[in-house]
């Protein structure tokens, strides 16, 4: 295995561009890394140049890798050679809780085996729909005027609704993300937002979320509009991962030109000792 350096990831992200929509996590991430996005991450191959298998995981290293989820990214052509990275070359620490997240399904199997086979525990823990978007000449025209960006003071009420938040590592998360990266919302006359919607740190669309008193205004549809405007500007992939069972976000993500490979399905793996 080989940990690749700054002009490494450079290459790498153009392998990976070749192999979109499939690689898109790990794309993100090595995309906002090239990009000066601080990060607490490091990515290694099992042979460069060429390689099969890319895996980004938390830098041991990072003072700051423990003030966040630990968390495991991986984009794979060659499963055999992906389970030796897991098992006889220690590519993943199994002795501590961590998450696998945007992980091709039908790796599923492999890793149960290899988690069964270290004693532990693995618990599915969303299975979603990836939907990309390449053209956005057909995004309507900005259907609210209000829409602006969070700020800092928005970090609290943001963590409060998310779905993965509430604790203060997810305050954290979402205040690096709102420092760092993309953002639009929509805010009220006392400038608190109502309607949001997040670039994570793999630079996928997320943590869309409206205030039931403020729901049924479009505020959704023109806040995903607005930031795939805007990431498409600025060179980046434009992207979501949206559960299966959120399908209003999937009707309206698909009302807005994304579209999805449907021959391809990527779920998030809870990992327990």
């Amino acid at each position: 295995m080989k940990i690749l350096n700054s002009d490494e990831l450079k290459i790498a992200e153009t392998t990976l561009y070749t192999h979109l929509p499939k690689s898109i996590k790990v794309y993100g991430f090595v995309f906002a890394m090239n990009r000066g996005k601080p990060h607490h991450l490091e990515v290694l191959v099992d042979t460069w140049p060429a390689f099969t298998n890319i895996i980004v995981r938390p830098d041991p290293n990072n003072d700051r890798a423990k003030d966040f989820m630990k968390k495991v990214t991986l984009y794979s052509t060659d499963e055999e050679v992906l389970r030796r990275m897991l098992t006889v070359e220690n590519a993943i620490d199994w002795s501590t809780y961590f998450l696998i997240g945007g992980c091709d399904l039908r790796h599923s199997l492999m890793l149960k085996e290899i988690a069964a086979s270290r004693g532990v525990g693995m618990k599915g823990f969303s299975l979603v729909h990836l939907m990309t978007l390449t053209e956005p000449s057909y995004l309507p025209d900005d259907l609210e005027s209000r829409v602006s960006v969070l700020n800092e003071s928005h970090a609290d009420v943001v963590n409060k609704t998310w779905k993965f938040g509430g604790d203060d590592k997810g305050y954290r998360n979402i205040l690096n993300l709102i420092r760092h990266f993309p953002t639009c919302c929509i805010t009220d006359e006392s400038n608190q937002p109502v309607s949001w919607v997040l670039l994570y740190d793999y630079c996928a669309m997320g943590m869309l979320y409206t205030q039931p008193e403020h729901r049924g205004k479009g505020y959704a549809k023109a806040l995903v509009t607005t930031m795939a405007k805007k990431l498409h500007s600025q060179g980046y992939p434009v992207y979501g991962f949206i559960e299966e069972c959120n399908q209003l976000s999937y009707k309206l993500f698909k009302s807005l030109g994304f579209t999805e490979d449907l021959s391809y399905r990527a779920a998030w793996y809870e990992f327990i000792c």
